[in-house]
């Protein structure tokens, strides 16, 4: 539950650039690199995905309100499934 809180709070550049001055990513690491539960994992990897990776373009700054095609959408919800069937991280 508190890693998908600090994943809405990565919506935003704020929010983003929040988490980052306060060494979040610093803790994320050591979680992951302990943490044996894969739905644990998954979500901890989504968090340091987005907090290490580039800034979203002009237009696209708050993550939550980003239109993501139907037919990606889906396929992402597939992938989530099929790693959850064999957990396997990404």
């Amino acid at each position: 539950m508190l890693l998908e809180t600090l994943l809405l709070v990565t919506a935003t550049p704020a929010g983003r650039g929040q988490l980052r001055s306060r060494g979040c990513y610093l803790v994320l690491r050591e979680l992951h690199r302990w943490e044996k539960e894969p739905q644990v994992l998954r979500a901890c990897e989504k968090v340091i995905q987005v907090l290490i990776g580039d800034e979203p373009e002009a237009g696209m700054e708050n993550l939550l309100e980003v239109t993501i095609p139907q037919e990606l959408e889906q396929q992402l919800a597939q992938l989530d499934r099929d790693q959850e069937g064999t957990g396997t991280p990404r």
